[in-house]
């Protein structure tokens, strides 16, 4: 295995990881609050994960992962690419954003639609470390 891979591996885990806590605790856990306390803990959330660190393994990851699908290792890159990056970028970032400009009356929503996504990038994530060390 190899350092891209190896380093890919890492932080594929890391993802899945943050997506599983999201997943099993935050996520549960904002479901117990008002939706008006619960809309406010998750804008902040959503705000503070924003950082350097957070995004350079997230993006990172996305990078060594197409660096992945080049060198062979097409079905590993590709659930990180497809199931973490792209789902990211394309769901669950549009609906944090509705989530900034929205009221309350949305949170019910916000909260079923982006915990299942969630699910799926946690999925995605796991799947992919595994993959990638298999070496596909």
């Amino acid at each position: 295995m190899g350092i891209t891979t190896l380093i890919a591996v890492t932080m594929s885990g890391l993802m899945a990881g943050v997506f599983f806590a999201f997943s099993t605790a935050v996520m549960p856990g904002l479901a117990d609050l008002s939706a008006e306390h619960a809309r406010g803990a998750m804008r902040r959330m959503n705000g503070r994960i924003q950082n350097p660190l957070f995004l350079l393994v997230f993006l990172g990851t996305a990078v060594l992962c197409g660096i992945e699908v080049f060198q062979g290792r097409i079905v590993g890159g590709l659930l990180y690419i497809v199931g973490c990056f792209l789902l990211t970028m394309f769901v669950n970032v549009p609906m944090n954003n509705r989530l900034e400009r929205t009221d309350d009356a949305y949170w019910p929503e916000y909260l079923r639609k982006w915990t299942l996504w969630n699910h799926v990038r946690t999925v995605a994530c796991l799947a992919a470390t595994i993959i990638l060390l298999l070496g596909f």
